[in-house]
């Protein structure tokens, strides 16, 4: 059986730009991407921990170490600039992958959009 898992997330980010004149995405700092284990064009569900609006849309890499989260095109309506949102990724895994499988947290200080902790369960 497979089945669709929390594979990772970023948790508190601080949005810091919203551009409604672009075809769509969020531009997510590269070095929180490799911190999470994301990488560019894979999707992700985009929770606003401010108003509760949960999207999906794909990922576009930002600048290392920028502390850009920026929502793009019609997401950019369910952010406001210093709202904080969770970022989250998602894996499909046969049973026999789950026997040791724990998700891959990073954890944003958001009044600095600076990592705060990260928690890799699987170490």
């Amino acid at each position: 059986m497979l089945r669709i898992m929390h594979k990772s997330k970023i948790h508190g980010a601080r949005v810091t730009e919203a551009n409604l004149n672009y075809r769509g995405s969020i531009t997510i700092d590269k070095r929180f991407m490799e911190l999470a284990n994301i990488v560019e064009n894979e999707k992700v569900l985009v929770v606003n921990i401010n108003t509760g609006d949960r999207f999906e849309t794909y990922v576009i890499e930002g600048e290392y170490g920028s502390g850009v989260i920026c929502l793009n095109g019609a997401a950019a309506r369910l952010v406001q600039c210093g709202d904080s949102v969770i970022i989250i990724s998602f894996g499909i895994y046969d049973d026999s992958e789950l026997e040791n499988f724990k998700a891959k947290l990073v954890f944003i200080d958001s009044n600095e959009n600076e990592v705060n902790c990260i928690i890799d369960e699987n170490q």
